[in-house]
């Protein structure tokens, strides 16, 4: 059976450096750190929280932005996924009756439900006011697949929806599922992302498994470390990312600008303890996400790492990428130094960031790499600026707790035709 090859024709992102893929790209080629201080807030609400940093976004969402009957059942979190994808399917210049065609399904993940609503959901129970003071649409905040059924909702998208949970790689997950439905003819279209929070429960369970930043609450912007000799944890970020997948035929019918192709895509489960990543799982769905993509270690010409500068993740990635590319040693970064993790958003917004490198011919270091650790530094060198140089594909990695790994492969426009 024949598969249709997939495209990649609109992009939006809300990210720690504000609204816009422009915003992303601006604040990552600048080298600028998005990290800040988070204690007064964090301390008031879990007194001995040892992470005290976060990446808050730049620009606050405004909800007078999304019209009032939209944002009724909207967190914060399922504005940034609505405003995220407004900005995908305009620059796709997808129409209005395209979203309500049944040829255009969405595929948007989150961790949870907005952790700010379900605070708000337990502080009203504990206080014995739940019925008097929370509104309506509050369970349409909280549930697990609130920004899929919103951002359906407010675009009226009608065909299938997916809203896969699977914490750090739910994004990478929604677009991998999404990438398959569209190989299979199954939809024409489908606009995937994630989108997350962050909150003081969100960074305080990072603390609770030992996996968070806690020796930089002094100097923000001097962590996360990926690969780095001096790297004690991840930070947690939020924002939100979207694109818009179809199949090379209807971008072709519709006289889409083609920005990237989705190549392959694989997702293994480790069978790990659920803190500890497996090198054997990430390096056999590295060459499965190749295999199908149809491409040789020597062709990727760029990773964009999963790294969020713990010691056991890091390490494990940097040995999977060496087992599996061995001398083609292609170079690899994480943008998670800039960004923080921004969870359930990281894939689909590294993603763009990647697909804007890839488009302007470009790599980005990755922020807060000076020493690289002994057990990571065999990993392609260490860039201390902005590389020029060609890209014709790359690959996103993507991992969660639980041993969930995903990986993404992406050809250059140019290519699509070859």
């Amino acid at each position: 059976m024949s598969r249709h090859r997939v495209a990649i024709t609109g992009m939006g992102a809300i990210s720690p450096y504000g609204h816009g893929v422009r915003a992303l790209m601006d604040g990552l080629c600048a080298g600028r750190s998005a990290v800040a201080s988070m204690a007064e807030q964090w301390l008031a609400a879990i007194p001995g929280m040892a992470c005290l940093v976060g990446a808050p976004l730049a620009e606050p969402i405004d909800p007078k932005a999304i019209p009032r009957p939209l944002r009724r059942t909207m967190s914060p979190m399922a504005m940034m996924a609505y405003l995220a994808s407004r900005e995908a399917i305009e620059t796709a210049g997808v129409t209005e009756s395209d979203c309500g065609s049944g040829r255009m399904g969405v595929a948007f993940g989150s961790t949870t439900g907005s952790p700010s609503m379900i605070e708000r959901a337990f502080s009203a129970y504990r206080d014995g006011k739940f019925s008097e003071s929370l509104s309506s649409g509050l369970f349409f905040q909280i549930m697990s697949h609130t920004c899929a059924a919103n951002v359906g909702h407010a675009l009226g998208i009608n065909g299938r929806a997916i809203a896969p949970s699977a914490a750090c790689a739910s994004s990478s997950q929604s677009i991998g599922l999404a990438f398959e439905m569209l190989q299979a003819g199954r939809q024409e279209m489908m606009l995937c992302g994630g989108a997350e929070e962050l909150h003081a429960v969100v960074s305080g369970c990072f603390d609770l498994v030992q996996a968070s930043s806690c020796r930089f609450n002094d100097r923000p912007s001097q962590t996360p470390r990926p690969f780095d000799r001096d790297r004690d944890g991840t930070v947690c970020g939020e924002g939100a990312g979207a694109v818009l997948l179809e199949t090379l035929e209807s971008a072709e019918r519709r006289g889409a600008r083609v920005l990237a192709e989705l190549a392959g895509f694989e997702m293994h489960c480790g069978h790990s303890q659920m803190a500890q990543p497996r090198v054997d799982s990430i390096r056999e769905c590295l060459r499965a996400a190749l295999d199908g993509a149809g491409l040789a270690p020597d062709e990727i010409d760029y990773i964009s790492a999963h790294a969020t500068g713990t010691r056991t993740g890091d390490e494990a990635e940097a040995k999977a990428i060496r087992e599996v590319f061995g001398a083609a040693n292609p170079p690899v970064s994480s943008l998670k130094g800039h960004i923080g993790h921004t969870l359930a958003a990281s894939g689909v917004l590294e993603l763009i960031a990647s697909i804007e490198m890839m488009r302007g011919g470009f790599l980005v270091p990755t922020l807060n790499l000076e020493e690289p650790d002994e057990k990571c530094a065999e990993l392609a060198h260490v860039m201390r600026g902005i590389e020029r140089r060609p890209i014709h594909a790359f690959v996103k990695n993507s991992f969660a707790f639980g041993g969930v790994n995903t990986v993404l492969v992406v050809k250059r426009a140019e290519d699509v035709g070859d």
